[in-house]
């Protein structure tokens, strides 16, 4: 694939997927919400796996993982896009442990400007501290505020 389409349709993914989780958030119902997170995550891990094989070929294998290991954590969520909030809260809090894993490794090498990279940790940080909080046993869902 050529190089600049690959960052189209990975950029334009990371974009639509993005907007589809928001708008899943705010569905009016629950069949229109699992439909529109299905979207989300299939769109996701598309985008994040192009940017893992193009990190991959350029040579940058720490930022190549952090995808890959987004692309796992994406993946649990997607398979609990369509479930029972409650039912699908430990498979949330998986791919919640393991976005923070992929936010930890994309934020360590210096790829990105630093104020990305400092937001990735932020971020990395409360997605652990959710993670940690459903391993636990506290009664969290997608939508808990």
């Amino acid at each position: 694939m050529i190089e600049r389409a690959s960052r189209l349709i990975s950029s334009g993914g990371l974009v639509v997927g993005s907007a589809l989780g928001m708008a899943g958030t705010f569905a009016p119902s629950v069949p229109v919400r699992g439909l529109l997170w299905g979207l989300d995550g299939t769109v996701l891990v598309v985008a994040t796996a192009l940017l893992t094989v193009h990190y991959f070929r350029k040579g940058n294998d720490v930022v190549a993982a952090g995808f890959l290991v987004y692309v796992a954590g994406q993946t649990l969520v997607l398979s609990s896009a369509a479930m029972d909030l409650t039912a699908g809260a430990l498979m949330f809090g998986a791919g919640a442990s393991l976005w923070a894993g992929a936010l930890f490794l994309l934020s360590a090498p210096k790829a990105a400007a630093l104020w990305i990279r400092v937001v990735g940790l932020i971020a990395g940080v409360l997605f652990a501290v959710v993670a940690v909080r459903l391993f636990i046993g506290q009664p969290l869902i997608a939508l808990s505020r």
